[in-house]
């Protein structure tokens, strides 16, 4: 069986994040979405709309997702591929060039990112303060 690994925040759920979970899934037969704690994104100064429990639940419900674990460091990348026997790390390409480090350990994606849409444009529509990507 061939793995697949993402991370993100998963805020606001729009299409960009299902057509990045959809061809992330198509780079193997199980997807590992690692899901930012509401602990995690203090520490990155974020802040989601969503609890990470209700963030969650929304993927777990999504049919690309196999199963979601939370994301407390940025230090835990390598021990999830390691641990969770990953083949393929997958992230947009708004990240690009900053998991190559993960290249040793595993194949390394990054996708193109749905035009037009984003959480952060999302939140500023909103008018929900600060916002983040």
């Amino acid at each position: 069986m061939k793995k697949v690994i993402t991370y993100g925040t998963y805020d606001l759920l729009h299409a960009g994040h299902i057509n990045l979970l959809r061809r992330a899934k198509e780079y193997g037969d199980y997807l590992l979405v690692v899901l930012s704690t509401d602990e995690f994104n203090a520490l990155k100064h974020k802040t989601a709309y969503h609890s990470y429990e209700d963030r969650k639940l929304i993927l777990e419900a999504i049919r690309y997702v196999d199963e979601v674990i939370p994301e407390k460091s940025w230090e835990q990348k390598i021990s999830d591929v390691v641990d969770n026997n990953i083949d393929v790390f997958v992230m947009g390409d708004d990240w690009e060039g900053q998991f190559d480090f993960l290249k040793d350990y595993c194949e390394v994606i990054y996708l193109p990112r749905t035009d037009g849409i984003s959480t952060t444009k999302i939140k500023q529509d909103l008018g929900l303060g600060k916002v983040n990507k």
